[in-house]
């Protein structure tokens, strides 16, 4: 079991040695390096547009660091393992602001709905920047993160099931249009090598893969699953499951992760939250494209800070905002920028799409496997 309890954060690679193990020994890029900025760009463009359209959204800025003590930052995981960079700021106040770099904008955008006066069935979406320095750096971490983080308002009627999945069938449709629309720009990256993303997700609860991979630790049951069925939505991350141990640490203050609900077969679940993961043919791994839910009421805040015993979080501003319904119910997730590029692109690596700093022993292990990260 101690397995599972390590595998609950993090990106699963520890070691270099592990790295180079994993990643291909016979790869050469598609593109050229031009080709593939001018690919990036495409793709960025056409998602964000087409996002635009699916979920009546619309683009607006996003901070890159907010004050400490509006509690807005995303901690990612309820377990602390994660914390943001801080720093204080502004010359010759008496108390100077305690700034934070955002690790995602996952709890600014709710707050910003109302800021934006957005209605019912209307929502916002960022280009949003972050930094998260304690994550280990391999072929699809990186302390520099780029993410379309998205939101929308919603009623109480429609915090279902059935709504979540309409809103990830939509992200899907752009992702696959996305796909479709630079193999046109640049047909090479139409492979039987690497072949496309299938048509349409399978969903499946955290708790209906515990069944069938009761043994093994989350991201192994990932990867067995994603070798079953090559695109998924994994529903319920954050409730702890028949082994003891959630599908996956999840913040107890915006994802929806206790409210029951039922599967396919009418066995009851939890949680109106979930990831897409996809088969990466070029690395053989399982590839995390988004994270997403239907944000908590009052009842499943509370709820969820007890359980991950954050009660004292609670008189933070936007827990308050939340509990006193200040602020709308909404549904939102992040969608990984470079991750998409890299995906759709048959990289390798990040780095390939992405400019950010990388130790050299990895850089070392990138050359020597003919990948050519960006400086």
């Amino acid at each position: 079991m101690a397995d599972k309890k390590a595998d609950l954060a993090g990106p699963g690679i520890s070691t270099y040695e592990e790295v180079d193990n994993i990643l291909p020994s016979d790869y050469s890029s598609i593109l050229t390096p031009k080709e593939t900025q001018q690919a990036v760009f495409a793709v960025k463009n056409y998602i964000e547009e087409n996002l635009a359209k699916e979920l009546n959204l619309m683009m607006v800025t996003v901070p890159l660091i907010v004050d400490v003590e509006s509690g807005v930052n995303d901690m990612l995981d309820r377990d602390g393992s994660r914390t943001p960079v801080e720093f204080n700021c502004g010359l010759g106040l008496d108390k100077p602001i305690r700034a934070s770099v955002v690790q995602a904008a996952t709890k600014w955008k709710r707050m910003a709905l109302k800021q934006f006066n957005c209605e019912v069935g209307e929502g916002i979406n960022t280009d949003m920047h972050a930094v998260r320095k304690d994550y280990f750096l391999d072929h699809d971490h990186s302390s520099y993160v780029d993410q379309w983080d998205w939101e929308k308002v919603i009623t109480e009627e429609d915090r279902t099931l059935d709504y979540l999945k309409d809103t990830v069938r939509k992200i899907w449709k752009v992702l696959k249009g996305a796909e479709t629309h630079v193999q046109k720009m640049f047909p090479q990256l139409k492979s039987d090598k690497y072949p496309n993303l299938p048509d349409e997700l399978k969903f499946i609860h955290a708790e209906e893969i515990l069944d069938m991979y009761p043994d093994l630790p989350r991201k192994q049951r990932e990867t067995e699953i994603i070798k079953k069925y090559p695109a998924v939505f994994i529903i319920g991350i954050g409730w702890v499951l028949q082994d003891g141990y959630p599908h996956e640490m999840r913040a107890a203050d915006y994802d929806d992760w206790v409210t029951e609900t039922v599967s396919e077969d009418g066995k009851p679940m939890h949680g109106l939250n979930g990831d897409i993961l996809v088969w990466n043919p070029v690395t053989k791994r399982r590839h995390e494209l988004t994270s997403m839910g239907i944000r908590v009421t009052p009842e499943t805040l509370k709820k969820q800070l007890e359980l991950s015993n954050l009660m004292d979080d609670i008189n933070q501003p936007y827990h308050q905002a939340i509990m006193n319904n200040e602020i709308p119910l909404s549904i939102g997730g992040g969608i990984g920028q470079s991750r998409t590029y890299m995906l759709l692109l048959k990289k390798a690596h990040l780095g390939e799409v992405s400019v950010t700093i990388w130790p050299k022993q990895l850089k070392d292990i990138c050359k020597n496997k003919n990948i050519h990260v960006l400086e």
